[in-house]
């Protein structure tokens, strides 16, 4: 029963994080960054094969010996994958981290009385 009330005691602190001003920003904040760009990837992707299938010529166009269109935005979807990694890691340090450190400190307080059996990030 000792674990049943445990649970239940994670749970109220828990929902009592997620109502408050600091939780809402931070999902405000991550899907400020998140949304836009999946949608900008999924978009650039989805314009990489619809020329593949149906600009074939234009995609088939040699810039430099066998290198062609198709081929460098192939490889510029590689770039792009490396850059908005890079841009989300460098925004969430930033702007997510702190706030979620936060939350993680005020919830390990509430539950283990301030000493963290989640592993605290370095």
């Amino acid at each position: 029963m000792s674990e049943l009330s445990d649970q239940a005691a994670k749970h109220e602190v828990y929902e009592r994080l997620h109502a408050t001003a600091e939780f809402h920003d931070l999902r405000r904040r991550y899907r400020g960054f998140a949304i836009p760009w999946t949608i900008a990837f999924l978009s650039w992707y989805l314009l990489y094969v619809v020329m593949s299938n149906w600009a074939g010529d234009f995609m088939g166009t040699k810039v430099i010996g066998n290198i062609n269109i198709a081929l460098i935005f192939g490889l510029l979807q590689f770039a792009s994958t490396f850059l908005i990694a890079r841009l989300y890691a460098t925004h969430a340090n930033k702007s997510l981290d702190p706030l979620a450190d936060k939350l993680r400190a005020d919830y390990d307080a509430s539950v283990v009385g301030g000493s963290s059996s989640h592993g605290a990030r370095r």
